[in-house]
């Protein structure tokens, strides 16, 4: 993500102060840069938690200065995500941020730690700048829930509006292979089961829809097309938490 609606979110949080984030074993390029790039931003204070050498290492391929950011030294990418737990429920961490290792292997750390967790089930948001479309699309949840039930995808929308009030981008397209109800393809009756609850205020803070197809939710003429009415949905300007 790194176009219009990327910058129009990094200018959101600028106004704030940084958050000091723990970047777990950013060995790579790429993982250091992010984080690098986000500390010029001002939006975190970044702590380097991994193997020391292979970090620097990193800084070296990237060709940036490290010594104006704390690092903590692990053994290993495992060790890593240990130790950036324990920062988090130390408080000595406000936030954690992925580098390079596997997403079971980073989660699997936090999911141990009863400390982090909140009454909702935990889940993961796709941010996505698409060229030529008017605003960002979130993409929830592909890396978390492998089989979520129900009441799973009740947190999981949840969570996902909670994320898109803060950035101003309140609707929820609930996706499945069809547009319509069928008794054979649970995704459906899940999503009809969603918006329902919407309606009755057991998931506030945003407009739902579903089942759609993915075409259908992020195109008006490809929903017209299909004879999908989504006129709720251009009420957007109107919604609120």
């Amino acid at each position: 993500m790194d176009g219009r609606h990327r910058q129009n979110l990094v200018k959101q949080a600028q106004g704030l102060p940084p958050i000091r984030t723990a970047v777990v074993h950013p060995v790579d390029e790429v993982s250091l840069l992010g984080a690098i790039k986000a500390a010029e931003a001002n939006l975190i204070v970044p702590v380097l938690v991994g193997p020391k050498q292979k970090i620097r290492s990193a800084a070296i391929e990237a060709k940036v200065n490290l010594s104006p950011y704390e690092l903590v030294p692990t053994e290993h990418s495992h060790a890593a995500a240990a130790n950036a737990v324990e920062l988090a429920v130390g408080q000595k961490v406000e936030a954690l941020m992925k580098g390079s290792l596997h997403t079971d292997e980073f989660m699997g750390a936090i999911v141990h730690e009863e400390k982090l967790y909140t009454e909702r089930r935990m889940s993961h948001v796709f941010v996505i700048d698409t060229p030529g479309y008017p605003r960002p699309l979130f993409v929830t949840d592909a890396a978390l829930n492998m089989y979520p039930a129900l009441e799973d995808k009740v947190d999981i929308v949840q969570n996902a509006i909670d994320l898109a009030h803060a950035l101003g981008l309140p609707l929820v397209a609930i996706l499945s292979a069809v547009e319509t109800v069928s008794p054979k393809i649970k995704s459906t009756l899940d999503a009809a089961a969603l918006c329902k609850m919407a309606d009755r205020r057991q998931i506030t803070g945003g407009i739902l829809d579903g089942p759609l197809a993915f075409d259908n939710a992020v195109s008006e003429e490809a929903a017209k097309t299909k004879g999908i009415r989504r006129s709720s949905w251009q009420r957007r300007e109107h919604v609120r938490a």
